[in-house]
């Protein structure tokens, strides 16, 4: 078929028909292969068809000279590129040049990107085109020309937060805080006049956002809510960050109806569907174009100083829609500002998230004993210990699990974190100890290999009934489940054990913290 559609469009045939089939067959490396073969570094043809007078077949001619990996097409692609009056197109043979090692033509794309944006006002007809134009531009400069991050510097004066926590045990987080005026939230806390130094330090909160102080952000005029954001959300981060250039930014719609149906009414048949639809009263977008316009204006008012990253992002500007219509707006840092569960690089399936371990561990220290013989009878990749281990000073830590890759990345995961635990790749029934724990701390198993309810009760029930035999007398369990009802069944069968705290983190996974204390014989 690659010779066949080559041979049509040299003879003229159904031409721009014939570069869209033979763009697909170049996207399997055969094709590309076959044809590179076919033409032997003779472009000519394809090369002549960038002057074509249908500008789609100038677009394809381009993407198809891409896909050539010949860099002596850089030139001639540039060229064509700079030469094109047709908007729509223009960004087509930037994609084709995204293809090569352009690195030589850098100077000369950081031209154009300039050129673009002096542009004081551009027809709303063509502004489409061009933003499309502008957003290939700047991701080929940026991966070129690499991304330059800038350095946090918000901890020498007070900050206005909101830490996002565990709904039901939000009062963990809250009284960690000490400076600051702290206000309850339904999902967290905000905390007016933080110490940056200090909430960093907390290690209960799943996500810290600076709240951004703006005008009325109205969710159906995604331009001016661009235009409204530039001002503030630059001012905040030249107050937290330190450094030259512009922050690389991504935008995240939150609230009730990011993707939904309209507030009030019944969904469009498009929403219905599933559809990724922006819904607000009336309006209604396609998510993607909804963002594209807004990411857009937020650029263009910042003055190039913000610009939108899918990829390798320093920022996250979330926005989260209230009920009458409006937007709440807040930055989040990316990740490299939380270093708090730096060590946790690798994960199972099952593993518990390291906030979820963090807060286990702060909720349990009343009863967690300075260097005491810890174990983890089911420890998947070593986060239930890590974690303890910054709770309250430990003893001697063990970390068992029928998973061997677990217990890999266990070993890794803790080495990073500058703890020291002994990992044994072993089935917790068959383990036997030469002396007794303190502790037991542990994420119970969601599920057992035979994969049924029953096993996972029996499962339960064999803990209970042979953990004691590992435990000095007084000794406490801290047991993370999602399945409290088998906790206080095997609990019950075991005289020996009573439960001195329950804490309900997920009411509708049952998700239970609970401290259970071995008693004297």
């Amino acid at each position: 078929m690659v010779r066949e559609n080559y041979e049509k469009i040299c003879a003229g045939e159904e031409v721009r028909e014939n570069l869209i089939h033979l763009r697909e067959e170049l996207k399997e490396e055969n094709g590309r292969r076959e044809f590179a073969y076919l033409l032997g570094g003779d472009f000519s043809k394809l090369c002549e068809l960038l002057s074509h007078e249908d500008p789609k077949v100038r677009k394809n001619a381009a993407l198809v000279l891409g896909k050539m990996e010949s860099e002596d097409l850089l030139p001639v692609l540039f060229d064509a590129y700079r030469k094109e009056k047709t908007r729509f197109i223009r960004a087509d043979y930037l994609k084709a040049m995204s293809e090569l090692d352009y690195r030589p033509l850098l100077a000369g794309l950081e031209q154009q990107l300039a050129s673009l944006r002096d542009v004081p006002e551009w027809q709303p007809e063509e502004w489409k085109h061009v933003s499309e134009e502008i957003r290939v531009l700047q991701t080929m400069v940026l991966r070129c020309s690499g991304v330059r991050h800038h350095r946090f510097s918000g901890e020498k004066e007070p900050e206005d937060v909101i830490l996002l926590t565990n709904r039901r045990q939000r009062e963990a987080t809250a009284e960690q805080i000490q400076k600051g005026k702290i206000t309850m939230l339904a999902g967290g806390v905000r905390v007016d006049g933080a110490s940056l130094k200090d909430i960093r330090q907390i290690r209960t909160y799943s996500e810290l956002l600076f709240p951004v102080r703006t005008r009325t952000l109205l969710a159906d005029q995604p331009a001016q809510c661009g235009e409204l954001l530039a001002g503030p959300v630059l001012t905040l981060l030249d107050r937290i960050y330190n450094g030259a250039g512009a922050f690389l930014f991504r935008i995240e719609l939150r609230g009730q109806n990011p993707g939904g149906s309209p507030h009030g009414e019944h969904p469009s048949r498009e929403a219905a569907a599933g559809a990724d639809v922006f819904c607000v009263g009336q309006y209604q977008e396609k998510k993607g174009v909804y963002l594209r316009k807004l990411s857009d204006a937020l650029e263009k008012a910042s003055g190039a100083r913000l610009i939108n990253s899918v990829t390798d992002y320093e920022v996250e500007v979330r926005l989260v829609l209230r009920k009458d219509g409006s937007f709440a707006a807040m930055l989040k840092p990316s990740a490299s500002f939380d270093g708090r569960f730096e060590y946790r690089k690798e994960v199972v399936a099952s593993s518990i998230a390291p906030v979820n371990a963090a807060l286990t561990a702060y909720l349990a220290r009343p009863w967690l004993k300075e260097g005491a013989q810890i174990l983890d009878p089911f420890c998947g990749v070593g986060t239930m210990l890590i974690e303890r281990s910054r709770a309250v000073k430990t003893g001697t830590m063990y970390g068992l699990d029928l998973f061997g890759e677990a217990i890999e990345k266990a070993r890794r995961n803790t080495q990073r974190a500058g703890c020291i635990v002994n990992y044994v790749h072993r089935d917790y029934f068959t383990f036997t100890h030469e002396y007794l724990f303190d502790e037991v701390v542990t994420d119970m198993p969601q599920t057992v290999p035979e994969g049924s309810r029953g096993a996972l009760r029996e499962l339960y029930h064999r803990f209970f009934g042979t953990i004691g035999a590992l435990l000095k007398e007084e000794a406490v369990l801290i047991i993370y489940s999602s399945e409290p009802n088998y906790v206080l069944e095997s609990v019950r069968a075991v005289p020996e054990f009573h439960i001195e705290k329950r804490f309900l983190l997920n009411e509708k996974k049952q998700t239970t913290v609970f401290v259970i204390r071995r008693a004297c014989r």
